[in-house]
C-alpha cells in the first residue's frame, strides 16, 4: 500500500521532466534552423530527416569526451555547481499547470516558488566559475550573479502587478483569471518589460554578457567540458523554455483557448450535435487541447526568443546593469503605485487582497 503512491509520484515526475527535456532538445535545433533561416543559410540538416536528430547527436558527442577538470581547482564544488543549476531549473516544471488540475503540485504559492528555484540556481553559477581556478570563469560568474539578482527584481516586481489583480500567487487562478481577457491586452507594457527581464534572467542575447565569447571566452563555463557542460547547456535552455511557459500563464492566457473554456468552444462548434458535443468535451480531448494550447502559445514565445537573439547586437555590461536600475525598475515602481490606485478607485481589487 506504500509503495503504490511512491509509484505515481514517480511516474508523476517522468511523465514531466522526460516531456520537459525532450523538449529542450528541440527547441536547441529549432534556433538553429531558425537562425539559419534568418542568415540565409542551412542549419543543420544531415543527421537524421531534416536534421531533426542533430541535438542528440551533440549530446552523443559531449557524453563521450574526456572528462577534464583544471589542476587547483576545486573538484567538487566544479562538478556540484552544473548539476545544481540544472536541477534547480528543472524544479520549476513541478507547479506548470497544464492545464485545470493537471500539475505535480498545484501549490497555492506556486510563483513564490518559482521565484525561490530560479533564484537559488544562481549559486551554482557562482560556485562553478569559482571553483573552477580561472580569471574568466570566475569573472563570467559573478557578471551573471549581478545581473541575475538585479533582473530578478524587475521579475517580481512586474508578477506582483498581475497578483494585484488576480489576488493569488497561484498559477491555475492566474490563467482561470483570463478567461474574460488575456492580461497581454491590459498590461502590453508590463509584458514587454517581463519579457526584457526574462530575456536577461536567461542570460540570452543580447544580454548573455556572462558568457561573452569575445571577452570572457564561455563565461563561468569555460573550463567545463564534456557532461557538466551540458548540465549547463540543459539548465540554460530549460530556463528558456520554462520563462516561457511562465510568461504564457501569467499574460497569454496559459492553457486557455482563445480566453474561453473548451465547454464554451465546443457550444460554439455543435449547439445541437450530442455526439461531436460529447467528443469535444470528453476529458481526454479537453485536456489534449489544453496541452496543445499551452504547447502553441510555449512556441511563439520561444521563436520570439531565437527572433531577439538573431536581431540585437551585444550591449555592454554596464549599459545593460544601467538599463535594469535606472529604466526599468523606476517605470515598474512607478506602475506598481498606479495600478492599485486605479484598481481601488475603480472597486476592482479582489477579494482575498481587498480584505487584507
Amino acid at each position: 500500500m506504500v509503495r503504490f503512491p511512491t509509484l505515481m509520484s514517480v511516474l508523476e515526475v517522468v511523465l514531466v521532466f522526460v516531456p520537459a527535456l525532450l523538449a529542450v532538445a528541440y527547441v536547441t535545433v529549432a534556433e538553429r534552423k531558425t537562425m539559419a533561416s534568418m542568415q540565409r543559410r542551412l542549419g543543420p540538416n544531415a543527421v537524421g530527416y531534416y536534421g531533426l536528430l542533430q541535438a542528440f547527436a551533440d549530446a552523443l558527442k559531449l557524453i563521450l569526451k574526456e572528462n577534464i577538470a583544471p589542476n587547483q581547482a576545486n573538484l567538487a564544488l566544479f562538478f556540484l555547481g552544473p548539476v545544481i543549476t540544472l536541477v534547480f531549473s528543472l524544479l520549476g516544471y513541478g507547479v506548470i499547470p497544464y492545464g485545470p488540475g493537471l500539475a505535480i503540485g498545484d501549490l497555492n504559492l506556486g510563483i513564490l516558488y518559482l521565484l525561490a528555484v530560479s533564484s537559488l540556481s544562481t549559486y551554482g553559477i557562482l560556485l562553478a566559475g569559482w571553483s573552477a581556478n580561472s580569471k574568466y570563469a570566475f569573472l563570467g560568474s559573478l557578471r551573471s550573479t549581478a545581473q541575475l539578482i538585479s533582473y530578478e527584481l524587475v521579475l517580481s516586481s512586474a508578477i506582483l502587478l498581475v497578483v494585484f489583480i488576480t489576488g493569488s500567487l497561484n498559477l491555475t487562478v492566474n490563467i482561470e483569471s483570463q478567461r474574460a481577457v488575456w492580461f497581454i491586452l491590459p498590461l502590453l507594457p508590463i509584458f514587454i518589460i517581463f519579457f526584457i527581464g526574462s530575456v536577461a534572467e536567461t542570460n540570452r542575447a543580447p544580454f548573455d554578457l556572462a558568457e561573452a565569447e569575445s571577452e570572457l571566452v564561455s563565461g563561468f563555463m569555460t573550463e567545463h567540458a564534456a557532461v557538466v557542460f551540458v548540465f549547463f547547456f540543459l539548465a540554460e535552455y530549460g530556463s528558456i523554455v520554462l520563462m516561457c511557459i511562465l510568461t504564457s500563464a501569467l499574460f497569454i492566457g496559459g492553457y486557455l483557448v482563445i480566453g474561453s473554456s473548451i465547454i464554451d468552444l465546443s457550444l460554439y462548434l455543435s449547439d445541437s450535435n450530442f455526439i461531436i458535443n460529447y467528443i469535444i468535451n470528453s476529458p481526454t480531448i479537453e485536456g489534449l487541447l489544453y496541452g496543445v494550447s499551452l504547447g502553441i502559445k510555449s512556441s511563439i514565445m520561444i521563436f520570439v526568443f531565437i527572433w531577439t537573439r538573431a536581431s540585437f547586437p551585444r550591449i555592454r555590461f554596464d549599459q545593460l546593469m544601467s538599463f535594469c536600475w535606472t529604466v526599468l525598475l523606476p517605470v515598474l515602481f512607478a506602475i506598481i503605485i498606479l495600478i492599485p490606485a486605479i484598481l481601488y478607485n475603480f472597486i476592482l481589487f479582489p477579494i482575498n487582497i481587498s480584505l487584507l
